[in-house]
């Protein structure tokens, strides 16, 4: 666990600045990262009932190869990443991703579209990981709880309104447009991405000069050449933990697996919500998707500092209360009012806990190792929507979509008991222990 003192300490001055230029600019990256992705994703499944005739199976399908072939894909970028191949990631994944989303359009049988699906995944799995490293890096660690909170909003909030603007553009204008859309806002990636890039050239090319400058205008004295001595054992050291094989953290497994549980109630909504609308007979079922946004962004503000101040042990329990909540009144609305209740509560719920899960992941690790655990906190959130889609999907094709959302519930109520588990036991564990893990190995 992340003590209260240690998700608040840190190294940086208090006066330290959490709204940057560049923090905004990768937050608008996120945005559209994540837009894209759930736009498409939200309407494809009655793109593929209405021209290929598909079933729940390959709906779920469609889902799952997207996110499986994602997961696949950061197993190597993480470890890219650690050893600076960023730009190549970043660039590479962006070009690969842009090839499967054009591809949409060019599909003419289910099978080119689930191709076009892998390669999409493949990108997205690749730069996804790639922002939320940057953003961690550049965070003050005192604010590391609130900044990722930030910043995991602009995830959450295109989780929410992607699928609603995605089921409205199909509805309205059809598949091809809502394609046209995706690849526009991979577009404009490419030169926020590169303005990201020329920023950080610039800043280490005055560091340099700066330091340079320094180091000819004084003498140094005996003090500062061991200080400065010290200083590059500990730049070496850092150096070649980066370049060794980084040994897997198992204080990441924690987490994961909560995440893990909680995104398959995810990939349910996100993959049938448009056919739960039509069984349940509402009108606009991607209004869930709104009041599920409004919802995170009442809470993101108060959730993140709660973290800074206790850590995740202040969110777990009451975050996934209200999955639950939001999970069965979903299941039992029949109007807007319905879908309003269900979304306000999931919202809450969901807002408060994604950020945590990521937030708790980051400080557990080595800052050089920070790659590998957003990468590990975007698998488990794929392989949650993976699985959600094939089980919740099978279902509710030998039950119906309300008791499906039902069946949901349990998947939150065994992460609550491995939550109270965890919680019990870190009591009995020394402050030490549960301090975040910084160390050079």
């Amino acid at each position: 666990m992340i003590s209260p003192q240690a998700a608040g300490q840190s190294d940086d001055k208090p006066a330290a600045k959490l709204w940057t230029g560049e923090f905004l600019v990768l937050t608008a990256c996120n945005l559209l990262v994540f837009l894209n992705l759930h736009m498409i994703l939200s309407s494809l499944p009655l793109y593929m009932r209405s021209h290929f005739h598909a079933g729940d199976f390959y709906v779920s399908l469609c889902t799952s190869l997207m996110a499986l072939s994602a997961i696949v894909a950061r197993l190597f970028s993480a470890r890219a990443l650690e050893l600076g191949k960023r730009n190549v990631i970043l660039f590479g994944g962006l070009a690969i991703a842009l090839f499967g989303t054009v591809g949409y359009y060019f599909s003419a049988t289910i099978v080119a579209l689930l191709v076009m699906r892998v390669i999409f995944g493949f990108g997205f799995g690749m730069y996804s990981t790639t922002f939320p490293t940057m953003a961690s890096d550049i965070i003050p660690r005192n604010r590391m709880g609130e900044g990722m909170g930030y910043f995991g909003l602009s995830t959450t909030i295109s989780m929410s309104i992607g699928p609603m603007i995605g089921m409205w553009v199909e509805k309205q204008y059809g598949f091809t447009p809502l394609v046209v859309i995706g690849s526009i806002f991979i577009l404009i990636l490419f030169p926020l991405a590169y303005r990201l890039i020329s920023s950080k050239k610039r800043k280490q090319a005055v560091q340099q000069e700066q330091a340079y400058s320094a180091n000819a205008m004084n003498v140094p004295t005996q003090q500062n050449a061991v200080q400065s001595a010290q200083t590059d054992v500990a730049t070496t050291a850092l150096s070649d933990a980066a370049r060794k094989p980084s040994t897997f953290e198992k204080k990441l497994l924690l987490p994961s697996l909560l995440n893990f549980l909680m995104s398959i109630t995810y990939g349910g909504l996100v993959s049938f919500i448009a056919l739960f609308g039509s069984e349940a007979h509402i009108a606009n079922p991607g209004y869930f998707f709104l009041f599920n946004a409004l919802a995170v962004i009442l809470i993101r503000p108060f959730s993140g500092k709660l973290y800074d101040r206790f850590g995740p042990k202040a969110l777990l329990i009451p975050g996934a209360v209200l999955l639950i909540a939001g999970l069965l009144l979903l299941s039992l609305a029949h109007s807007t009012l319905g879908l309003f209740g269900a979304a306000l509560c999931y919202g809450l719920g969901w807002g408060a806990l994604q950020p945590t899960m990521q937030t708790w992941m980051i400080q557990v690790v080595n800052p050089h190792q920070r790659g590998m655990a957003n990468g590990m906190f975007l698998n488990s959130l794929d392989l949650g929507v993976a699985l959600g889609a094939m089980i919740l999907g099978t279902i509710a094709s030998a039950t119906s979509y309300t008791s499906m959302y039902r069946y949901s519930v349990v998947f939150v109520a065994l992460y609550i008991v491995i939550g109270a588990i965890y919680m019990v036991k870190a009591k009995k564990t020394p402050a030490q222990s549960q301090s975040v893990h910084i160390k050079v190995d």
